[in-house]
């Protein structure tokens, strides 16, 4: 890239807590965060959020009587991006860009008015307003009291991803000089379980790790859903207060052969991958955060894909969805996150079931760049080269 993008700051809220120690420390635990929770008519394993966290929303949402109707997917963003702004030092006489979306929306908002409709055969006020996807960079707007462009989308499960490109393409074009941007997800309702489950990706395992993700060599699908939002500030320039920088940016999108396949070597993600590094030495990857979201296809085609790129000289490899799930369109962010503390702490966060090459990191070898990709249904890939 031609101009350095700083990551001034970075926030969450999702099952590994809203605290930057509090996540770390449980990144270094090998325990995950999945717990049983009655969905779809069954116990479902989920990753919701932590107990502070929900008392984070629940205070959030009765702060202000406008918020009292807002779907979780928005007071998880408006969470976030209030400890990020503030990290950021922004007040209200800056102007940024908002770009947050989400892969589903406002799933729980929209199932409960669709069946109080049913029931009742009359649909309710605010049902309209308060479950279009826009209602998360709007209301996350209103509620810093930003005056800069907002943008809500939907790219499925690289959709904060996505929404960092369109921070970048921003910051460089000169438009705006800082952009917050990421995503959010609230994805844990009875209807977005079933769909889940009608694809026949949905862990069902009762072993020690029920999903399974990274693992090669796994039988069956693993897949489990977690809830939460992040988000980072951009700022254009080397920042003296800056988290990490972005290097390289990448994205692709692969023809289908039907609606949720991605071919034998993701191509997509070849592709990605080689724009976000067509600047770097690919000696020079100390890691890759996967997209590997713990379903069989899935994990061994983004595998292959960076085979192809790698050849026999592999980074080191992880992903965060053994422990927290997939997030949908936050999860991008979510993996953003895990790569700038592994940046920050010269730490490999591993996957504690698998072995070589994936978990044992040189002592020798300082973390200093580090790869995160992403992909969802439509073959929609993207690459984001980190480093510190």
């Amino acid at each position: 890239m031609s101009q350095i993008i700083s990551i001034t700051a970075l926030s969450s809220i999702s099952s590994l807590g809203n605290d930057p120690k509090t996540i770390w420390e449980n990144y270094l635990s090998e325990n995950h965060c999945f717990s049983k929770k009655y969905l779809d008519n069954q116990e479902t394993w989920v990753a919701s959020l932590d107990e502070k966290s929900q008392q984070i929303v629940a205070e959030l949402q009765h702060s202000d009587v406008k918020y009292k109707s807002l779907d979780k997917s928005v007071l998880y963003a408006m969470a976030a991006s209030r400890q990020a702004v503030e990290k950021a030092g922004w007040d209200t006489d800056s102007v940024f860009g908002i770009n947050i979306g989400s892969s589903r929306g406002a799933t729980d908002l929209f199932e409960k008015h669709f069946q109080e409709y049913l029931e009742t055969g009359k649909a309710q006020t605010l049902a309209s307003p308060t479950t279009t996807l826009g209602n998360i960079a709007s209301w996350v707007g209103h509620d810093l009291q930003s005056t800069g462009p907002e943008i809500s989308h939907s790219i499925t499960c690289s959709t904060a991803l996505h929404a960092l490109l369109n921070g970048v393409a921003w910051l460089r074009a000169g438009m705006v000089d800082k952009f917050l941007i990421g995503g959010s997800e609230a994805p844990l309702t009875d209807f977005t379980i079933a769909q889940m489950r009608a694809l026949k990706i949905y862990s069902h395992s009762e072993e020690a790790y029920p999903n399974q993700a990274l693992n090669l060599d796994k039988k069956l699908n693993s897949m489990i859903l977690g809830e939460g939002a992040a988000v980072c500030c951009l700022e254009m320039g080397k920042k003296d207060n800056a988290l990490a920088f972005i290097e390289g940016i990448g994205y692709a999108t692969e023809i289908l052969e039907h609606n949720i396949s991605i071919s034998a070597e993701a191509t997509c993600f070849q592709k990605s991958m080689k724009m976000a590094l067509q600047n770097t030495n690919l000696e020079d990857v100390d890691v890759i955060v996967m997209h590997a979201p713990g379903t069989k296809a899935g994990d061994l085609t983004e595998y292959k894909a960076i085979q192809k790129i790698f050849g026999e000289s592999l980074p080191l490899l992880t992903t965060n969805k053994w422990k927290i799930g997939h997030t949908f369109g936050a999860s991008g962010m979510l993996s953003v996150e895990l790569a700038v503390l592994m940046l920050q702490h010269n730490q490999f966060i591993g996957v504690p079931f698998l072995n070589n090459p994936f978990r044992v990191q040189n002592p020798e070898r300082v973390i200093k760049k580090v790869l995160v990709n992403a992909v969802g249904f439509g073959g929609n890939a993207v690459s984001v080269l980190l480093s510190v």
